[in-house]
């Protein structure tokens, strides 16, 4: 059963990719789909019917090269099995709603394998992705990491004729080249110190605790291995999932279709770092300065991205950095040593933000794909099913609900999923002590403000108000085929009960029971978990004050006082450009990266290339070769007893060579 949810969409792949000219298009997209939903129902089955009992399925012997010795094999347990139903469910649901939202697009007229190679591309990252979260070592997680990689750059470069598309699969190729460079040392380091890359030696606590006592020396400093090696492990997690600094290729993925996006930014590449931190535990464990580093990238991660989605205009740009935010959020929680409860929000979150990244599809399918929500306005009542599913979306992400434990309702809260697991994180955070933990806490709280606000915000310029924009569009938006909404409907689900109904696993008193040696804990220093449940009330209630706090502000600027925000945003003019231009990295990075490495490139074509090793070609060709071709005319006389008599000279001049000698040799 392993071996089919894995490879079927591999198979889906290869037929639409290469066979759809013999069976047909139809076919060879109803072919992917359905190994798709194959996958996605197997890997419910495995997840629901999982007994704790971990799995190692080998299926061939890959390397033999010294002592590097390592089976491509399949590692199921808890965090797999999680994964599997995250990735695969929402990869069936977006190849169904491709089948609607591509059909309207009119690129399809001008390219005749255009739906094909899309489905291609969708079932090969969904493939590379469950070859990332199944893998028994560090090099089978690597092979996965690239392939999602290079399929996400086909995919958001998909619209090949659109300048900025290409621009933005290329930024999002190279910024996540630096991050699997960092990957790439890590791993190597692993394997110098371990002699090892299999999961079976590096998550070894023994082998962990014994590497925080080693040493590296590098130029003229002996540092920590272990610091060393984790640090550069969560470099690579830094750019797969789009944190601080290595961050700059996620709004700009924006280029690739919809459908592209839901299936980026909810349940596969991005949450692949969270996916590998939590795998590692048993390093971070033993580690003390990377965990900090962690906390303060992901705190800083979810406010920044907070800050600038306050003022996107795009209505896929601000789901996006809602996005970027709440991968810190789960980084934060994996950094305080909370890893169950980063996975709870992993989980959680492919359903809601999935949900609001198709519904956005589906309103910019109804405005004819306008995507500037100042252009949108009171689309309740034209496309209400999608109104429905992104309002389920919004009160999910914002956190609505109720905190079980102030109003002595049970151990389980009861709200939407967002509001269950994010108050888990938050709760995490504080109980990650004084220092970088409680600045932590106070940056994601801050960050839940900004979320309701910049989501109700959404709500409120999308659905509410007066028409704005094109008229015409507003007098044909209509509600999507069944393909698109449907997808919505199921996700719904998720947005509402995957809290509820897992809170006890993910986050209750029984979790280590349940996630098993999936996930390790130094239950010496590690208490975090079990002090989260012991916070004072003013921390368990104060993300759900952020949120209303978030909410009022909203609706007062958008519903009560529409001219508010253009009045401010011109008071305020500097801090509104300031987050208009994402804090300006783009232009930081273009200074100091981009420029000199253009004029570099100039400098070494111009006078490497041009002046240097074309001038030198170039004088050879106009300096010593007509003087040989101008010696050689000169031989040239036309006569023929010239031509003979130089034939003779040749004999003579072999004949006496051979007759001294040189034939012998």
């Amino acid at each position: 059963m392993e071996t089919i949810l894995l490879f079927a969409p591999l198979v889906g792949s290869l037929i639409c990719g290469f066979g759809h000219k013999a069976i047909g298009e139809k076919a060879a997209l109803s072919v992917s789909t359905g190994l798709l939903f194959l996958s996605a129902i197997l890997s419910w089955y495995l997840f629901l019917t999982f007994d704790g009992e971990d799995e190692i399925i080998s299926l061939f012997r890959w390397i033999e090269s010294g002592t590097l010795s390592s089976d491509w094999g399949l590692r199921i347990d808890r965090l797999t099995t999680i994964m599997l139903i995250v990735v695969n469910t929402v990869s069936a649901l977006v190849h169904l709603y491709s089948w609607g939202y591509m059909d309207k697009d009119p690129q399809w007229k001008e390219d005749e394998s255009y739906k094909p190679r899309f489905f291609a591309y969708l079932s090969f990252f969904t493939f590379a992705m469950l070859m990332l979260v199944t893998a028994d070592n560090l090099l089978q997680m690597y092979f996965g990491w690239e392939g999602v990689g290079v399929a996400s750059y086909l995919l958001i470069g998909f619209y090949y004729r659109k300048p900025s598309a290409g621009a933005a699969a290329i930024k999002a190729f190279v910024v996540n080249r630096v991050g699997d460079f960092g990957f790439a040392l890590g791993l190597f380091g692993l394997y110098y110190f371990m002699d090892s890359i299999n999961f079976a030696e590096v998550l070894d606590p023994h082998n962990a605790e014994s590497l925080s006592q080693q040493t590296l020396h590098f130029l003229s400093w002996n540092v920590n291995a272990l610091e060393v090696i984790t640090l550069l492990l969560f470099v690579g997690a830094m750019g797969k999932s789009a944190q601080l600094l290595l961050h700059t290729w996620l709004p700009d993925a924006m280029e690739g279709p919809t459908p592209v996006s839901a299936l980026i930014h909810a349940a596969t590449m991005v949450t692949a770092g969270v996916f590998m931190l939590c795998r590692l535990s048993p390093l971070l464990e033993y580690a003390t300065f990377t965990p900090n580093f962690i906390i303060f990238i992901g705190a800083t991660t979810a406010f920044f991205a907070a800050t600038v989605g306050l003022v996107q205009n795009d209505i896929k740009r601000v789901i996006a950095y809602s996005t970027c935010s709440q991968l810190g959020y789960m980084f934060v929680a994996a950094g305080v040593g909370a890893y169950g409860v980063a996975m709870f929000h992993l989980f959680t979150h492919a359903f809601f933000k999935a949900m609001l990244f198709l519904g956005a599809g589906s309103v910019i399918n109804a405005m004819h794909h306008e995507q500037d929500m100042r252009n949108y306005g009171n689309l309740r009542k034209k496309i209400p099913l999608t109104f429905a599913a992104m309002m389920i979306g919004t009160l999910s992400i914002t956190g609505v609900g109720i905190p079980a434990t102030i109003f002595a309702l049970g151990d389980t809260p009861i709200g939407f999923a967002g509001f269950v697991s994010k108050d888990a994180i938050i709760e995490s955070a504080y109980a990650g002590g004084e220092g970088i933990a409680r600045y932590g806490f106070w940056m994601l709280v801050t960050a839940a403000a900004m979320t309701s606000f910049y989501s109700w915000r959404l709500i409120f310029l999308t659905f509410y108000g007066t028409e704005r924009g094109d008229l015409h569009a507003h007098e044909h938006a209509h509600e999507s085929p069944w393909t698109m909404t449907a997808p919505l409907v199921i996700l719904a689900v998720g947005a509402i009960l995957a809290g509820m109904v897992w809170h006890g696993d993910f986050f209750g008193h029984h979790y280590q029971e349940w996630f098993g040696a999936s996930i390790y804990e130094n239950h010496e220093t590690n208490h975090v978990i079990h002090d989260a449940h012991g916070v004072a009330a003013w921390v368990k209630i104060s993300p759900f004050i952020a949120m209303v706090l978030g909410f009022a502000l909203a609706w007062c600027m958008y519903i009560w006082k529409p001219d508010a925000p253009a009045a401010l945003a011109k008071q305020q003019r500097g801090l509104y450009l300031f987050l208009l231009n994402k804090w300006y990295f783009d232009e930081l990075y273009d200074l100091i990266f981009v420029r000199p490495m253009k004029a570099l490139g100039m400098f070494l074509w111009k006078k490497g290339d041009g002046k240097v090793i074309d001038g030198m070609i170039n004088g050879i060709a106009m300096g010593i070769v007509p003087w040989f071709t101008r010696l050689a005319g000169r031989l040239q006389s036309g006569y023929l007893f010239h031509y003979a008599f130089a034939t003779f000279i040749g004999l003579v001049v072999i004949i006496t060579w051979f007759v001294l000698g040189g034939g012998a040799h």
